[in-house]
Parts: C-alpha cells; sequence; structure tokens
C-alpha cells in the first residue's frame, strides 16, 4: 500500500510539474492574439453531437439547407422551405468570403486558426475556435479554409470582421455544427456591406 501511495504522489508531482512547466515556458496555451489584441479562449462545452452521429445522416441532410447573406450579415437555416433558425454573423472583411453553392465538408470541434500580416496589422493566432464547419466545392475546396465558427475575440456582429470565413456567436454556432450534418448545402450570396 505505501507503494501505490508514493507511486501515485510522484505521478501527481510529475503532472502538476509538467503543467507549470507547460505554462511557464509556453505561455498559457489558451492565449492568442487578434490584430494585436491579446484574446483568450474560453472552454469548449460538450456538445449533443454523439446523438446527431447515430441518426441518419442522409436522412438528416435531406431538405436542410444554409443561407449566408452577405448584405444582411445574416445566416438563415432552413429545412425545406421552413426557416428554422436565423443568425447574425461577420462575414469577410480583410479578406473576401466566397460567393457560391457549397457544401459542408469537415467539421473540427474546436482548432486553433492563424494567418494574416503582422507588418499590416491584421494578423492573428487563435488558438480554441470552437464549431467549427467547413464548406467547399470543386472550385473552392474546403482546405482553402473558409468556415463558420464560433468567435471569442470579437461582439461586432452584423459588421464584417473576418478575414473570409463566417464568425458566428458561439452559442449559435455550436447550435449550427449540432443541427447540420455533413454535405449541407450552403449559399452565399449578396455583397458586404461598405459601411
Amino acid at each position: 500500500m505505501k507503494n501505490i501511495l508514493i507511486g501515485l504522489f510522484v505521478l501527481v508531482v510529475a503532472v502538476l510539474s509538467y503543467k507549470t512547466i507547460q505554462t511557464t515556458i509556453l505561455g498559457n496555451p489558451y492565449q492568442g492574439e487578434f490584430h494585436g489584441k491579446i484574446v483568450y479562449a474560453p472552454p469548449i462545452p460538450d456538445s449533443p453531437m454523439k446523438q446527431i452521429l447515430n441518426r441518419n445522416v442522409l436522412g438528416d441532410a435531406a431538405g436542410k439547407r444554409i443561407e449566408v447573406n452577405l448584405n444582411t450579415q445574416r445566416v438563415l437555416a432552413f429545412e425545406g422551405n421552413t426557416k428554422v433558425n436565423e443568425f447574425v454573423v461577420s462575414t469577410g472583411l480583410w479578406g473576401r468570403t466566397p460567393t457560391g453553392t457549397f457544401t459542408i465538408q469537415r467539421k473540427v470541434k474546436s482548432q486553433t486558426m492563424s494567418g494574416g500580416n503582422r507588418s499590416i496589422g491584421t494578423y492573428y493566432y487563435l488558438p480554441g475556435v470552437p464549431w467549427v464547419q467547413y464548406f467547399g466545392n470543386s472550385q473552392i475546396p474546403w482546405s482553402r479554409g473558409f468556415s463558420f465558427h464560433g468567435t471569442y475575440w470579437h461582439s461586432n456582429f452584423g459588421h464584417p470582421m473576418s478575414h473570409g470565413c463566417v464568425n458566428m456567436k458561439t452559442p449559435d454556432a455550436q447550435w449550427l455544427f449540432d443541427w447540420a450534418p455533413m454535405n449541407t448545402t450552403v449559399s452565399i450570396y449578396g455583397n458586404r456591406p461598405t459601411s
């Protein structure tokens, strides 16, 4: 019993030491930067995604579609001809949000995103970007990085603020992530507001 307690103590000390060293040397792993401002990623809550994955995916996708209206900075979710939800969003300002017809091609609960240019003040490094859904088509593959995702680094929704993605309030992004199965049609149209 004594050996078990000593082993457990050593394990706890090792884990705590690793976390302290990691934070001291690497900095806060949840700390990011958006255009020169330090930001912190919030924890990602659990999602009912497990339930959605167990349902008939082809049946779920039938009739579901997402529309992005760049003029009004809105995302609309439809089942058939019935609008089931609407969200205020922020689309591309420092990069253009593509227009056309796409499908949801990859879904990631959380990931780091980075890009922009430090010398002109558009650099960003954002760990823990939540509820990411990449969309693409034959001309613009999902790997180009255009997506719907939660946003913790600004709250200026209703105005273009992104580098091309569709920035959403985090609870809204989670709702869309849970609602839209893979291959859901995404239609993006209009022009971003100029003011």
